[in-house]
């Protein structure tokens, strides 16, 4: 059956993609925002329901309340919204599965998991109550479980404001197994409802049973005002006693007695978690004389007699007649091992019949009277409607399927045109199930998606934009790292869907492992071997340079190619500079002194600054010196006299030579 929503998009803005769930109220589906580029999951109130101004507050009520909370163990909401007559709430979609499949799994819980999955719960209990909003639905089938062993507290789908809880008072929701003795009587709700609930829970989780059992609500119901479980221990005698206690007094059916807060409940379950072997000596039958009285005003003959039952149960003043209760417990256990024994015996004869009859009539009828097979006919399936063929278990019950797509402008899109088998028009009952290839119109101008996944997403897209029909692609980057950098590993439409003009094809590509930032720690002023530890503590490489600095203490780093505290990827080299102290004085060369004339051993050459000197004359037979370089940029540095003049006439410089 086709749903109105698939494909449709609200607000302009979330595309529906598919149906992944459905409440009481409400149908839950998978979307895509194309503001955000991100999915989500819709919440719909049904359309049957919203014709109800009653429910569709009570909707509402809900979006606002959700909409208050934010917590790692509560399911985040985005947005709530009315469009086009449709009433929804945007939610976080969760990849997970609920507590309630876990334990149907994997059975009795260990104490350890349990009381992690429990802290959790209790947290985004006491997150919500906080703000004055109570669950009241409290079970593993509303708590969702990621891969890394998160919990989220889901579906706050009866969850309503404390200012607004007195409009309910007269009805009791939430799950019988779960509820607790006051909504059971139709009372009002508050935090320790909820925390009853959540004793429950560690109850299933610890003993992969449900405290209280019967053959409709009403006997259970009554069973949570009037009745005392079997302690978990007896159950599951490797579960902690105070882990016990802790579950017995969360699901004490007095309010006084139970846990009267989440953080009380957490502050508990944190000492036990500290200490395994800590005793909290709480009461292991609690008092019930207040619930008891409270039954009788309940106006059902059934509920009259379960109360009844448990009057019996009950001492004269009230509290619990704990040695009847053991000695029935006892009678029960010796009625039920003897009913378990003609059960078995029963069980084994009835086995051994259908045994028999399953050997005679596939086996041993054939081997004395074997027939021959009768070929029957291949249904015609030409001219049915291809989504009324596969979903027909009829005919699943003799063929497989496998379709492929032509376009044609006289068959209506998704009417079979064509069947093809291996078998021909006929086929043994032995063959069963019989393959068959059917030939679907795909109507007017449509085509098949094909498969994009490890493909280049460049290539991909020009692909699609040579189709014959016009399709919008929107491409998203995302860390991925099975994949090759720049190929799509994810694609919406899949492979074998139809596409048609205006539709949108959504392919998300990897651009690799995730980038890892870190900052450039400040090297100034540090040795080589600390450089480089700071440096490898924040998996960057070092790389050394020396250099001679007249200012910088020799040994020590006194630069770096990247500034302190610059975000860059792990792996990149970093460059920093040791002084090698200043840089030393080049000494004259000592086959070159300079030279004076004879008896002038008291005064020193002339220089570039002194031109002139004490005397005018120089040495006609010595070349310049490096004190002394000449001022024509002609002078032979090689000191060879006689080569080119040595100044200008008129300045009392002689030619040499």
């Amino acid at each position: 059956m086709d749903d109105m929503y698939i494909g449709r998009y609200l607000d302009d803005r979330y595309e529906i993609l598919e149906r992944i769930g459905s409440g009481g109220m409400a149908v839950v589906y998978k979307a895509l925002d194309h503001r955000l580029n991100r999915f989500v999951a819709i919440k719909i109130l049904k359309s049957d329901l919203a014709q109800d101004p009653d429910l569709r507050r009570r909707f509402h009520a809900e979006s606002q309340a959700v909409a208050m909370l934010s917590h790692t163990n509560i399911v985040s909401v985005y947005d709530v919204n009315h469009s086009e007559n449709v009433d929804y709430i945007v939610m976080e979609l969760i990849e997970g599965i609920t507590l309630k499949q876990y334990i149907n799994r994997k059975g009795i819980l260990n104490w350890k998991e349990a009381l992690h999955f429990t802290t959790q719960i209790a947290k985004a209990l006491e997150h919500a109550h906080s703000r004055g909003i109570i669950h009241r639905d409290i079970k593993p089938h509303n708590i969702m479980i990621l891969k890394d062993g998160t919990v989220k507290v889901a579906d706050f789908g009866i969850a309503r404001l404390l200012s607004t809880q007195s409009t309910l008072t007269q009805q009791t929701l939430g799950s019988v197994h779960y509820i607790s003795p006051e909504q059971a009587k139709g009372g009002a709700a508050d935090a320790r409802s909820d925390i009853y609930s959540v004793g429950v829970v560690m109850y299933e989780m610890l003993t992969s049973r449900l405290p209280f059992e019967g053959d409709n609500a009403v006997s259970i119901a009554i069973q949570h005002i009037s009745s005392v479980p079997l302690q978990p221990r007896e159950i599951n005698p490797d579960i902690p006693v105070g882990l016990e206690e802790i579950t017995m007094r969360a699901m004490a059916p007095t309010l006084g007695a139970r846990y009267q807060s989440a953080t009380e409940l957490l502050a508990d379950l944190e000492d036990f978690r500290k200490n395994p072997s800590v005793r909290f000596n709480y009461s292991s039958v609690p008092s019930m004389a207040d619930d008891i009285s409270a039954t009788r005003a309940i106006p059902s003959g059934r509920v009259a007699k379960e109360a009844e039952r448990a009057r019996r149960r009950v001492s004269g003043n009230g509290a619990v007649n704990s040695r009847a209760t053991a000695e029935e417990y006892r009678e029960n256990r010796k009625r039920s091992s003897k009913t378990t024994v003609l059960v078995a015996t029963l069980c084994v004869i009835i086995f051994v019949g259908f045994l028999f009859w399953v050997m005679w009539n596939f086996f041993l009828e054939d081997l004395f009277f074997p027939e021959p097979e009768e070929r029957l006919p291949i249904h015609n399936f030409v001219g049915e409607q291809y989504e009324n063929v596969i979903n027909n278990e009829e005919y699943r019950r003799y063929y497989t399927f496998k379709a492929t797509y032509e376009n044609s402008d006289t068959v209506p899109e998704g009417e079979i045109i064509g069947q093809v088998s291996k078998h021909g028009d006929s086929f043994l009952p032995s063959q069963v199930p019989v393959e068959v290839i059917l030939t679907v119109s795909a109507g007017e101008k449509s085509v098949v998606m094909q498969d994009y996944i490890n493909q280049d997403y460049r290539e991909a897209v020009h692909e699609l934009e040579l189709l014959p029909v016009k399709v919008k692609c929107v491409v998203t980057p995302q860390p991925n790292d099975s994949y090759t950098p720049g190929y799509v590993f994810e694609q919406v439409p899949e492979k074998g869907s139809i596409l048609k003009d205006g539709m949108t094809v959504y392919l998300t590509y990897s651009t690799g492992p995730d980038v890892i930032l870190v900052k450039v720690p400040d090297l100034t002023n540090l040795t080589e071997t600390t450089a480089m530890s700071r440096l490898e503590a924040q998996g960057l490489v070092g790389v050394k340079k020396e250099e001679y600095s007249e200012t910088a203490t020799k040994g020590r780093v006194f630069f770096q190619n990247y500034e302190p505290d610059t975000q860059v990827e792990q792996g990149t080299e970093v460059e920093f500079y040791i002084s090698l102290g200043p840089e030393p004085t080049t000494p004259p060369p000592e086959d070159n002194p300079p030279t004076t004339q004879p008896g002038d051993t008291d005064n020193p050459p002339d220089t570039p600054d002194d031109p002139t000197g004490p005397d005018d004359q120089p040495d006609p037979n010595g070349p310049n010196t490096p004190e002394d370089p000449g001022d024509n940029p002609g002078d032979n540095p090689g000191g060879n006299p006689g080569d080119e003049e040595m100044g200008a006439p008129g300045e009392g410089v002689q030619p040499s030579g």
